[in-house]
């Protein structure tokens, strides 16, 4: 029977939390105000900025200070010593120490005799297969942004600020807001996707192309968004793009017209 003072443990959900994806989530929610203490961050799938929008109870470990410590250390020293944990979440593969030598059974079993629960969340499936950040990485480099975004839980998003560029999509109709992929985020295959911008709290259709633009080209992948019923100057502005499916690869165009009547095909197949 749950003890009535079992909510008032002081529990903390350890991992690594890139992209917090659908098998993350399922640790981070397996108690009531939770701490997310994240012990090697990538931010390959969700930027940092993003991150702690989405989740303000998360604390960044320095990963070089704690890399070294054997798994008694990390449990005494920074589990118990900095958080206080009585209860602690990690999923099945979850493996800390130096050399990743302790697993989570290790840390159970050095726990349990001291009524610090270790709860063990088991593997998320999508398609047969357990999620992990690979996957998803992996499914955005091929341009699968659906399945990215149904093993993430949520659309791949970014935010990054607004820069300028050559103007040349007003000149047909089509103002486009250039941004930079934030420094880390995987980037998934170059080509248009159907988007939402979110500008100062609302969110419109959008699309979005991502790469060098192989008719003009650029010499780094580029972000440029055409946003639906929108009219405004976002330079230095930060805006958010979440990406909803993929379109059609990059092309090469004989003229600017060639450009503007395959954006309008773009445009009519998202609505």
């Amino acid at each position: 029977m749950e003890n009535v003072n079992d909510k008032n443990r002081t529990a903390v959900a350890i991992g690594d939390f890139d992209g917090m994806h659908l098998a993350h989530k399922t640790v981070v929610t397996g108690a009531e105000n939770v701490t997310i203490y994240c012990v090697n961050n990538a931010f390959s799938l969700l930027q940092k900025s993003i991150f702690v929008k989405r989740y303000p109870n998360v604390v960044f470990a320095d990963f070089e200070k704690i890399r070294n410590m054997t798994g008694e250390e990390f449990i005494e020293k920074i589990l118990i010593g900095k958080f206080g944990a009585q209860t602690l979440l990690c999923g099945f593969n979850f493996r800390f120490g130096k050399n990743a030598a302790w697993s989570a059974m290790d840390m159970r079993r050095y726990l349990e005799k001291r009524d610090i629960w270790v709860r063990i969340l088991e593997a998320q499936e999508y398609e047969g297969l357990p999620i992990s950040s690979t996957r998803i990485r992996k499914a955005l480099t091929e341009g699968r942004i659906r399945s990215a975004n149904e093993m993430l839980g949520y659309n791949f998003t970014f935010e990054s600020e607004v820069i300028s560029g050559n103007q040349r999509g007003r000149t047909i109709d089509y103002p486009t807001i250039n941004q930079n992929l934030p420094s880390g985020l995987t980037v998934p295959k170059f080509g248009v996707y159907s988007s939402l911008t979110t500008v100062d709290g609302k969110t419109h259709k959008s699309f979005t192309n991502i790469g060098i633009r192989p008719t003009w080209k650029v010499e780094k992948p580029l972000c440029e968004t055409h946003i639906f019923d929108f009219e405004g100057d976002l330079y230095g502005q930060t805006v958010t793009v979440e990406l909803t499916d993929y379109l059609r690869t990059e092309k090469v165009f004989k003229n600017i017209y060639e450009l503007k009547e395959q954006l309008n095909y773009d445009k009519s197949s998202i609505f």
